[in-house]
């Protein structure tokens, strides 16, 4: 796993059921709501600190995920897609990688085509049972509860920069003692 983990240079996740449980509340204005875990966030900032390119890839459209992809400072946004697979290929092919190269969690069927092409597929641990018996790896943590910080989480520690995170905390506490 860590050979492959080393290797990537971009995360794509999968939204509803992968950053979120799955769950949308309609108003009855028509709005919805969605509730992502502050864990994921923060390893998504993280990661991008560290370099990686991170994205989202969702069939829906949701303002709600356009306004969590803002406050994470996420650009690699793309939702409403017909094929994942088909923008999964624009995205790879615009940023000059390859499949080896390319992390990809995803929670349903739906998402098995691009899982069946990246170098590091991912699923939640509340997955659909086809997922998870086809992906490399699958989180303890269920989608919307941390998963996606675990996969990145993964990939740091395979690419040997999980320290320079952790040691960045150390020194803050370090320097409030002094």
């Amino acid at each position: 796993m860590n050979v492959r983990a080393s290797k990537i240079k971009l995360v794509l996740f999968d939204v509803d059921g992968v950053l979120t449980d799955g769950k949308i509340v309609l108003h009855a204005d028509g709005t919805e709501s969605k509730v992502f875990d502050i864990k994921d966030g923060t390893a998504i900032v993280w990661a991008k600190r560290l370099g990686l390119t991170i994205g989202f890839l969702s069939a829906r459209v949701s303002t709600a995920t356009t306004q969590r992809a803002a406050q994470l400072g996420i650009t690699l946004l793309h939702q409403g897609v017909p094929s994942k697979l088909d923008t999964y290929e624009e995205i790879a092919d615009g940023l000059l990688l390859d499949d080896e190269q390319v992390a990809y969690m995803g929670d349903d069927i739906l998402d098995l085509p691009v899982l069946s092409r990246v170098g590091l597929a991912a699923a939640p641990a509340d997955a659909a049972d086809d997922v998870r018996a086809r992906v490399h790896w699958v989180s303890r943590a269920r989608g919307g509860d941390g998963a996606a910080r675990e996969l990145i989480e993964l990939i740091l520690r395979a690419q040997d920069r999980w320290d320079s995170i952790v040691a960045t905390y150390i020194a803050e506490v370090q320097d409030q003692q002094a």
